[in-house]
């Protein structure tokens, strides 16, 4: 249950080798309070602590000289009521398996959410989302343990402040809360949402179209886009898409007429990273072991599985830096940085390399 100078390469899906001072299979609520004591313990001792769950999303920049919990609960409640099907779902479980099991038993809309790597409680973190859908949409609430205080509190949809991929889970509530489970509600009158991207040539009138189609189509193009992290070390797309002005988006329409773009409720605009990645000749490009993807310039790759974080940390910086150059729009990372102490940024690593 409790391991000492662990690697940690198997928990992270970049498959990036490093170390925890010490590390905690937290499998069952049962353990919280030898849980509880260990953190005690560790922050006696001026030791960082830090939560993880399938790794998806996470670079780790050097050992981690603390405690790292790792996530590994389990379990799924299902009930219904005459307008929707309810689910309580354990943190620890696969988030694309939750999706395809729901969708194969008739419970539709997380399809657009498939094949997201990563386990359910890294899912309210993130504020998940893919295809037009998020989350957020679908959560009524999320169980986590107050590190502080050592109990267990519910937060409504209201009180996570999700937000585009973002929540209080990354504001207020960083470092400080464990999720245990999070509990969705998935209308019965199910909608069909393929109005964006690639799943457009699909038709949402309900009659034409399943949400096992969409599921089988986002799959589909995932599958071609983003690497399988089992083959070549990735944590998904690396940056956020940014969201711009709607006088900076009309100034790079004029030049660039083509640039996929997406109004926003307040009158920004959402813009496609991965294509003003790919506009700056980036894919392909390598940096010691570490590679923008070709499929996918959203993507960043381990790709002979011998990179380091220091070859990571220095493309994400080559290419935020063209991105800037070329645009006018900085990127922000999606992945968290984790060095020695806990998380940090891309421009406290960068200094490092």
């Amino acid at each position: 249950m409790i391991e000492k100078n662990s690697s940690l390469k198997a928990f992270n899906s970049f498959s990036i080798d490093a170390h925890a001072h010490l590390l905690f299979h937290f499998q069952q609520l049962s353990e919280l309070p030898q849980l509880l004591a260990l953190i005690k313990k560790t922050r006696a001792a001026n030791k960082p602590i830090l939560v993880l769950g399938g790794g998806s999303n996470t670079l780790f920049c050097n050992d981690f000289s603390g405690l790292v919990i790792k996530v590994e609960l389990m379990g799924i409640t299902q009930s219904e009521n005459n307008q929707d099907y309810l689910l309580e779902v354990a943190a620890g479980e696969d988030w694309h398996e939750l999706v395809e099991d729901t969708v194969a038993q008739g419970i539709d809309g997380l399809e657009n959410l498939a094949l997201i790597p990563g386990v359910v409680g890294a899912a309210p973190v993130q504020n998940i989302g893919a295809y037009g859908v998020e989350f957020k949409d679908f959560c009524t609430s999320v169980d986590y343990i107050d590190l502080e205080e050592g109990t267990l509190k519910t937060l409504s949809n209201e009180g996570c402040l999700f937000a585009y991929r973002d929540s209080i889970f990354k504001g207020e509530l960083k470092a400080r809360a464990l999720i245990t489970s999070v509990s969705l509600k998935l209308p019965k009158q199910w909608q069909a949402h393929c109005r964006y991207g690639l799943l457009q040539g699909l038709d949402e009138t309900e009659s034409s179209v399943s949400a096992q189609q969409i599921f089988d189509s986002v799959c589909r193009i995932r599958s071609e886009k983003l690497p399988d992290p089992k083959v070549l070390g990735n944590a998904g797309s690396f940056f956020k898409n940014p969201i711009v002005s709607d006088n900076l988006s009309e100034q790079l329409l004029s030049h660039h007429p083509d640039m996929p773009h997406y109004p926003q409720h307040d009158g920004s605009v959402k813009l496609a990273a991965g294509w003003l990645i790919d506009q700056c000749g980036l894919k392909g490009k390598k940096i010691g072991g570490a590679a923008v993807h070709l499929q996918q310039a959203l993507v960043l790759i381990n790709e002979d599985g011998k990179a380091t974080a220091s070859d990571v940390i220095q493309l994400a910086w080559h290419v935020r830096e063209q991105v800037l150059h070329k645009f006018a729009v900085l990127l922000e990372h999606e992945v968290r940085f984790i060095d020695a102490q806990g998380e940090t940024n891309l421009l406290q690593v960068i200094e490092n390399v």
